[in-house]
């Protein structure tokens, strides 16, 4: 009887203690603008709970959007955080119509969030970016975010792989069944590489292809979905 009791008491500690070390994130949508902001359009998600690991997601988040904007003041100062990014791209527009007071063009910057995929482990998040600043057509980006669940790091393409051959054989049949009609619009189809973005949803892994990444811009973005149960050993997050 002792020793079941024991038992019991050991299995309960340990069951506690995983509980306990789990951390639980939430995500909510925010929009940042600032009082004087007429240009600047931007949804994302915020990440709340454990502070460590919110606190490291939103920091990495923020710098991505205010690299994004790539606005500086005439001094040479960079922002320090979202709001100064908004409105030093509101004050470069305004001393662009002062120095061409006849352009006609609008800058415009529209920036959006959402969390493809949530586990224990991984969170996975990507950012749209819609920037244009006068030139003969906007930019449009997509970004894809991966974090440990854990600790709010940012993981990196390689983080994601357990099996990188492995990996890269699938992918790449998955590539050529995309572009197979296709392939005069590509600059190099038989030269397959991953694409700087790896990102998670419900369905599996996404590949995705920023416009000039490995096409003209003609081409728009390349996306490649890989169901999961196609990579069951070449995966560290499942």
């Amino acid at each position: 009887m002792r020793f079941k009791i024991f038992f019991y008491v050991i299995l309960f500690s340990l069951v506690s203690q995983t509980c306990k070390e789990e951390k639980t994130i939430e995500f909510k949508e925010v929009n940042k603008t600032t009082t004087t902001n007429k240009l600047v359009d931007i949804n994302i998600p915020e990440a709340s709970g454990d502070d460590t690991v919110s606190i490291a997601i939103n920091n990495t988040v923020n710098q991505l959007i205010i690299n994004s904007l790539n606005t500086n003041e005439p001094d040479g100062s960079a922002p320090k955080n979202i709001e100064e990014s908004i409105d030093s791209f509101n004050k470069e527009f305004n001393r662009f119509k002062t120095d061409f007071p006849d352009a006609v063009v609008t800058w415009e910057a529209q920036i959006d969030g959402e969390v493809m995929y949530q586990s224990p482990d991984i969170i996975s998040m990507a950012i749209t970016t819609y920037l244009n600043t006068g030139g003969a057509h906007g930019n449009l980006s997509i970004s894809f975010l991966n974090f440990n669940a854990q600790t709010g790091k940012q993981l990196k393409n390689e983080d994601l792989l357990e099996d990188h051959l492995a990996f890269i054989e699938i992918a790449k049949t998955y590539f050529d069944e995309e572009i197979a009609d296709k392939k005069e619009l590509y600059f190099e189809p038989e030269n397959f590489k991953l694409p700087e973005n790896i990102g998670f949803s419900e369905e599996g892994v996404i590949l995705l292809y920023n416009t000039y990444e490995i096409a003209p811009y003609s081409s728009g973005i390349t996306e490649i979905l890989i169901p999961w149960n196609e990579l069951q050993t070449s995966l560290n997050y499942l």
